[in-house]
């Protein structure tokens, strides 16, 4: 079974490969990826990937290669990308809601050397969808591409090929058969190294650039031991993933904590951004997850992309003073906070500041991101998080960018969200600051969307909101839309803020 990376309990792991190669010697023929199309077991991850790796490495695919998936959550996720890690190639997991000029961007931005997509995924058509972005069929004249605005790519594979411009995966592990690539791949993983770039996913940022978040391999590996211990998962866990994998939440939350453990993961038929994943125990084949749902949805916690998920605990709830998020208690072990002013100095009790964060799985670098626009000259991350610290103990309060402005005083969205959010009725409530061109500098707006059947005036929210905030964190303006589908959104079902202050500034006739 063994090919090549040093076989240890999965537990001790530390790359991807010896991960891999010690959860099949542990689990064997234990259900790890179950869905529609078929189960995955942990023996049949080890053969199925290896197989991938030996003709990744025939096709020269390696240490320093990029290589995209555009597929589904499943077994042949799953397989690619233990594929991909254990050749030591840098695995970019790409969004299936992507747009074509989206998608094109971060082909380009990514500089992936190949991309590996399912023809179709539910309704959509990935095939015309590739096409699209890489500028028209009328430019893919052969199987090994050369395109000015994608210029490292020269493959795409997909798992039924019928245009000259792809390859399928029998072309990817036809050359891998010989038997001299089974030692070629022994070698390989025993030179992956756990500093080694596994991962680079892409989140929405403060531009209109993508941004790709690099985490390596230790990163994937640690967190799935940690997240593991906290969850206290072991063989009888049962995880459904409705979360994708190409974003954090569907990797960390559900798949490599519930793989860590020898649990089951089922992957959804179709990924939602909202709901999360579903933890449960599977007794008798049968899973019985509500308990440890309401278990682990009430826990507060913080962590974003470039932390590679949660870091941060609360032992208790929000507390009146600081009403947005517990307190930061409890961090993963090796994590270290600060807070910091603008001039990058300590702040003092009760100042709001920047939390900056450091410890062992945060991310490497950001794709294209000088290293002194992320990092401080100690290593800290700037997270973009506001906290105010109280003794020994910090608060998160909002997010830097979001902070809103309004007549010398600072209005954390978050805060009012929570507050609107708590009506019954209300199924999205998003605050933002419109631009007033009074003294003011910025108003504070809401936009609310009601739940079918709900019926909430602005008025009646306006009023329910003077009795829970001070008067300037009201929002002057509250307009009610229709449905979710008319608030813009970005690939990964984050709020266009500035597209939506533009919006809500042309609904309304701000009050000055």
């Amino acid at each position: 079974m063994s090919t090549g990376a040093t076989c240890v309990h999965p537990h001790e792991a530390t790359t991807v490969p010896q991960w891999i190669d010690a959860l099949a010697e542990t689990f064997g023929e234990r259900p790890c990826v179950v869905s529609d199309v078929g189960t995955l077991s942990y023996l049949d991850l080890e053969r199925e990937s290896a197989v991938l790796a030996r003709g990744l490495l025939a096709h020269g695919i390696g240490k320093g290669s990029r290589i995209g998936l555009l597929l589904g959550n499943g077994p042949a996720w799953v397989m690619w990308w233990a594929a991909v890690s254990r050749v030591g190639a840098v695995c970019v997991p790409m969004s299936t809601f992507l747009q074509p000029a989206e998608l094109a961007r971060v082909l380009l931005h990514a500089d992936l050397h190949w991309l590996v997509a399912s023809r179709t995924f539910l309704a959509r058509d990935f095939v015309t969808l590739i096409g699209a972005a890489l500028g028209g069929k009328g430019q893919l004249d052969g199987p090994l591409l050369a395109l000015a605005d994608a210029p490292f790519l020269r493959t795409v594979v997909l798992d039924e090929s019928k245009e000259q411009w792809t390859r399928d995966t029998n072309w990817v592990v036809a050359e891998g058969r010989e038997a001299r690539w089974g030692g070629v791949l022994k070698t390989a993983q025993r030179e992956v190294h756990c500093d080694d770039e596994a991962l680079c996913i892409y989140t929405s940022g403060q531009s209109a650039e993508p941004k790709g978040v690099i985490h390596s391999q230790g990163s994937i590996v640690g967190k799935a031991h940690y997240l593991r211990r906290m969850f206290d998962f072991n063989e009888t866990s049962y995880t459904r993933a409705t979360m994708p994998f190409f974003w954090v939440g569907g990797l960390v939350m559900a798949l490599f904590p519930t793989m860590d453990a020898g649990g089951v993961t089922h992957c959804a038929e179709r990924s939602t951004w909202a709901s999360g994943a579903v933890i449960g125990r599977s007794t008798a084949g049968q899973p019985a997850a509500e308990e440890r749902t309401r278990q682990f949805a009430n826990i507060p916690a913080l962590g974003m992309t470039e932390t590679f998920g949660i870091y941060s605990w609360g032992r208790d709830v929000a507390v009146p003073e600081y009403p947005i998020a517990a307190p930061l208690d409890d961090l993963q072990p090796g994590f270290e906070l600060r807070l910091v002013d603008d001039q990058d100095g300590e702040a003092d009790d009760g100042v709001t500041a920047q939390i900056l964060v450091r410890g062992p799985t945060i991310t490497t670098r950001l794709q294209k991101v000088a290293r002194s626009e992320a990092f401080d000259a100690d290593g800290f991350y700037r997270t973009g998080d506001l906290g105010v610290r109280e003794g020994n103990r910090i608060f998160f309060a909002g997010r830097m960018h979001d902070m809103i402005k309004t007549s010398g005083a600072n209005v954390a969205p978050a805060e009012v969200e929570r507050e609107i959010s708590g009506l019954d009725g209300v199924a999205l409530a998003v605050v933002v600051g419109v631009d007033d061109e009074g003294v003011r500098g910025q108003i504070v707006t809401a936009a609310v969307v009601l739940s079918p059947g709900a019926a909430l005036s602005p008025e009646e929210i306006r009023h329910h909101l003077q009795h829970r905030l001070s008067s300037y964190k009201v929002p002057r303006s509250i307009v009610v839309f229709d449905s979710i589908d008319e608030i813009p959104m970005t690939p990964s079902m984050k709020v266009r803020k500035r597209e939506l202050a533009a919006l809500i500034r042309s609904r309304i006739e701000p009050k000055n």
